[in-house]
């Protein structure tokens, strides 16, 4: 059984134990273990075929927990340069994202 859920201004595909990254949640104050109920679910499908939803499938969730309240995303660099000014910068970012684990799809 997997669902798709709309998370983040994105579409993920989970199924049962998937781990996956999230943004962060809570501001990274959420304890591991934690329950976290994703409650946009676009579509549910199984051994008995596929709901799809227009746009959401009522009464449909997914169910998970939080495996790591913060996980740093790798380093992106950004250079700035002007040809012949002499102007270079550099910076740097790196995002911080939750990972969880999905528990229970209910249909």
């Amino acid at each position: 059984m997997y669902a798709i859920i709309e998370e983040s201004g994105g579409q993920r595909k989970v199924s049962q134990d998937d781990v996956f990254l999230i943004d962060l949640y809570k501001g990274g104050q959420a304890a591991a273990g934690e329950p976290i109920t994703f409650d946009r679910v676009l579509l549910v499908a199984g051994d008995d075929g596929a709901k799809i939803g227009r746009p959401l499938v009522e009464g449909a969730s997914v169910q998970a927990e939080i495996v790591d309240p913060i996980v740093k995303g790798e380093k992106l660099r950004i250079q700035k340069f002007k040809p012949k000014k002499g102007y270079k910068r550099h910076t740097g970012h790196r995002q911080r994202y939750t990972r969880v684990r999905v528990t229970a799809i209910n249909a």
